[in-house]
């Protein structure tokens, strides 16, 4: 017995949740008490929870056996009218908040007893999912110990995930009903009490080749499958057609949505965005949505219907109608969603709403860039192959991102596009119930819950090490290889089970991902280093020999085997998440939509600038005379020289930075509402990155990756760059690129008022040139400022050259 007991208080110390003395509870009997419907459901969930782990059986019993440890369900209503020797136990416990829980492990009598008591339905749930994420467990010991101990309650009303149904998704649409059942009831487990459904129809094709029943049937069954865990249920619905003044329009719009609100046994919440799609006039939205209501209530009578104030071109106007109507405070609105594409931050929206109306946070999750809470400062090869929606981890940033605005809201629900950013929704749900509780401890339970305790510290420095990956130069990223070593030591011990799940299939993919990137930008930043050399001494072995030769080296395959064994790897695992959960991270084999996380199709993506050198090189080999080829040659290398005592920045690269000028650091400002971020982005078609600009001058069709990425500021707000020690006595020009995603009409002026030039239309050409008023930096510094007309999408600035002219 004693070896037995030192056994289990070993395990239990290496999980590091070791408070006292450890009681083995394999093989308990739960037994569920109260009246409450839902007790049953809950009971039998706990029992397959530890079935699933625990290679015991968990019997459900209306009451005790004397020789078993108990694990009792309740209720605080319910607690004086359990039999006398259990309420006994339960004489301190005080009233909870709704919501909250209590878990007691009581040592009193053998055998022991674990009690989880809910204020109500919903606290009794999350007491379960305390218990299962803080337990002790290995295939043959369930260990529990009075640390697990807990009264808690959550902050924040309002903390659920989108799960659409739809093709666009990287995940969902494959899902099957059990398998919306599980990671529905997981969310749960850890504190989550929404979840956001979508209709058929929305920006998205109606079906999709994964799908394994049809949207109509599958968002019922999710609605049926929240119902059953007392979750609210949330319906994300645009508006899809293009006159909603048309009374034939309303008239088939309203018949579809009958449809769809008759189809699912629940929903409390319906979410209408102004936009991003279904641009509406304001006026015309809210009477719109009054028709709305009606055909709502007729299935579900309780519901309300929420906002947002979301428009790509918004204008003083809009809002002045928009906010008009939110504080007439109809009987159908329910509040307003703060999301992306929403210009008014976070704060300045709570002033403008009527402090009685509650405000929900839609957080974007799930995308990497182009994005509402865009990775800061990020290195472009790492954005031209994780892409926008990547398998992506981000713990720290997204508890800054949820603490910097938080207190401005009645919650979250999540915007997501699938598994991708799983680890991410985990760490929203926690912060909504707790924002004091630490990343830590979130992977922690993350990694024991679908893991095992044996696996906590490796899987939690392990996604800490992935988020490492993201941040600064990936060439010099110490991170990647270290994140590489940690996933491939849990992967030589995983046995079949921890392999076949998709949760470690997706740490393990990035690892090595992360890993041949690096190690592939290292190979073509050294090609294109060999190259250029070459094309440097080309006057001595002449042009045409020296193009000849760069070329070779650019287009020179890497031959090292281990890249090809990373990329196999690779290859390896995006096929085995697609077996696992129809995860699709590839176009032509797992049949991704496009841009919607097929980053595995960007492996081999050029990480250096060969595909604009190689364009213009061809055509100089065309130029018939020496002389001029070496003169192209020699501006092709100096594309970049601003000239002795002149200036050049490139905005993707970080050294750049030091001259914007910001008014707020990045963990107040992550959405970049109130200063500049970065963007990428030629063209961007999908998850391919389009030459649409012509080179200037060279005659070539592809782009520099400089114009690859910029510094970007959104809507009207303002963008200042800061240059000192210019020489006043110098005349200078300024080039600059202007190229990215936005369209938008700019205007370029100095801090003493001098304008460089009036508002233009960017996009038709990358390339300007204006003449500085000395004027404008006679004490040696020049700020420059730029704005965007009302309606605009944003700055967006990707090279800048000051040049001095000649004397």
């Amino acid at each position: 017995m004693l070896l037995r007991h030192l056994l289990i208080t070993t395990i239990f110390l290496v999980s590091g949740l070791s408070y006292g003395q450890n009681f083995n509870f394999s093989g308990a009997v739960i037994v569920p008490f109260g009246e409450s419907e839902r007790i049953p459901t809950y009971a039998k969930i706990l029992k397959e929870e530890l079935e699933s782990r625990i290679n015991s059986t968990f019997p459900i019993k209306q009451k005790e056996e004397a020789a078993s440890p108990i694990i009792l369900l309740t209720q605080y209503d319910a607690i004086q009218s359990l039999p006398k020797k259990w309420k006994k136990r339960l004489k301190d416990v005080e009233a909870m908040p709704g919501e909250g829980f209590k878990v007691v492990i009581d040592d009193t009598f053998s055998p022991p007893m674990a009690i989880i008591i809910g204020k109500d339905d919903r606290g009794l749930l999350f007491g379960i999912g305390h218990l299962l994420r803080k337990m002790d467990w290995s295939e043959n010991h369930l260990l529990l110990n009075k640390g697990i101990e807990k009264t808690s309650s959550p902050k924040y009303p309002i903390r659920g995930h989108q799960l659409g149904y739809r093709p666009k998704t990287n995940a969902y649409d494959a899902f099957s009903v059990d398998r919306f059942d599980q990671y529905i009831r997981e969310l749960a487990l850890f504190g989550a009490n929404s979840i956001e459904i979508m209709p058929p129809r929305t920006d998205d094709d109606f079906t999709s080749p994964h799908m394994t029943i049809p949207a109509i049937d599958m968002i019922g069954e999710q609605s049926r499958i929240a119902d059953e865990l007392d979750l609210d249920v949330w319906m994300w619905y645009p508006n899809m057609a293009e006159d909603y003044e048309d009374p034939k329009t309303r008239t088939i719009e309203l018949t579809q949505r009958k449809d769809v609100f008759a189809s699912i046994p629940r929903l409390d919440h319906l979410f209408v965005p102004g936009g991003d799609p279904g641009d509406l006039e304001p006026d015309v939205l809210f009477h719109w949505l009054e028709e709305v209501a009606t055909v709502l209530h007729r299935f579900h009578p309780t519901a309300k219907i929420w906002v947002s104030p979301q428009v790509f071109r918004p204008t003083k106007a809009w809002f002045d109608q928009f906010f008009f109507h939110v504080n007439q405070k109809y009987d159908w609105f329910g509040g307003v969603v703060f999301g992306p594409w929403v210009k008014i931050p976070l704060p300045e929206l709570r002033q403008l709403t009527d402090s009685s109306i509650p405000i929900r946070r839609y957080p974007d999750i799930t995308h990497n860039l182009s994005s509402q809470y865009p990775i800061p400062e990020w290195d472009l090869a790492m954005a031209m192959t994780l892409g926008r929606e990547s398998i992506n981890p981000r713990p720290k940033d997204q508890k800054t991102i949820h603490n910097s605005l938080a207190h401005f809201a009645n919650g979250s629900i999540s915007y997501s596009e699938g598994t991708n950013d799983d680890v991410n929704k985990f760490i929203w749900t926690d912060q909504e119930w707790n924002p004091e509780t630490k990343v830590l401890e979130t992977l922690r339970d993350y990694s024991r819950f679908f893991f095992g305790p044996k696996w906590v510290d490796a899987a939690t420095n392990g996604f800490l090490a992935q988020e490492e990956n993201l941040r600064g130069r990936l060439l010099y990223n110490s991170s990647v290889s270290q994140a590489l070593a940690q996933w491939q030591a849990m992967e030589e011990k995983a046995d079949n089970k921890l392999m076949a799940n998709f949760r470690f299939q997706m740490g393990l993919i990035r690892a090595y991902f992360d890993a041949y990137i690096q190690q592939k930008l290292l190979f073509e930043t050294q090609q294109e280093q060999k190259a250029i050399n070459v094309l440097q001494g080309s006057e001595k072995i002449g042009s045409l020999k020296s193009i000849e030769k760069a070329t070779r080296i650019l287009t020179e395959p890497a031959s090292d085997p281990y890249l090809a064994q990373l990329k196999q790897r690779s290859l390896e695992l995006a096929d085995a998440l697609y077996q696992s959960i129809g995860a699709q991270l590839t176009i032509e084999s797992h049949g991704a939509a496009s841009g919607r996380g097929n980053f595995i199709d960007n492996l081999e993506v050029p990480l250096n600038d060969s595909p604009w050198l190689l364009a213009n090189l061809k055509a100089i080999q065309k130029v018939p005379e020496e002389k001029l080829r070496e003169d192209k040659i020699k501006q092709l290398l100096n594309r970049t020289n601003p000239g002795p005592g002149g200036f050049y920045d490139n905005f993707g690269m970080g050294k750049s930075w030091n001259r914007v000028v910001k008014t707020k650091i990045w963990s107040q400002d992550p959405g970049g509402l109130y200063g500049p971020r970065e963007s990428f982005g030629v063209g961007l078609k999908g998850q391919e990155w389009v030459h649409e600009i012509q080179a200037v001058g060279f005659g070539g069709t592809a782009t520099p990756l400089a114009w690859m990425n910029q510094i970007t500021t959104l809507y009207d707000t303002p963008l200042l760059i800061k240059y000192e020690e210019l020489n006043p006595e110098k005349a200078y020009k300024i080039k600059i690129a202007y190229t990215g995603r936005f369209r938008s009409k700019m205007k370029l002026s100095t801090d003493d008022g001098h304008l460089i030039h009036d508002f233009i239309q960017t996009g038709a050409k990358p390339l300007y040139e204006f003449e500085l008023s000395q004027s404008s930096y006679a004490d040696g510094d020049l700020v420059l400022h730029w704005t965007c007309g009302e309606g605009e999408r944003g700055v967006q600035v990707a090279e800048i050259w000051i040049i001095p002219k000649p004397d």
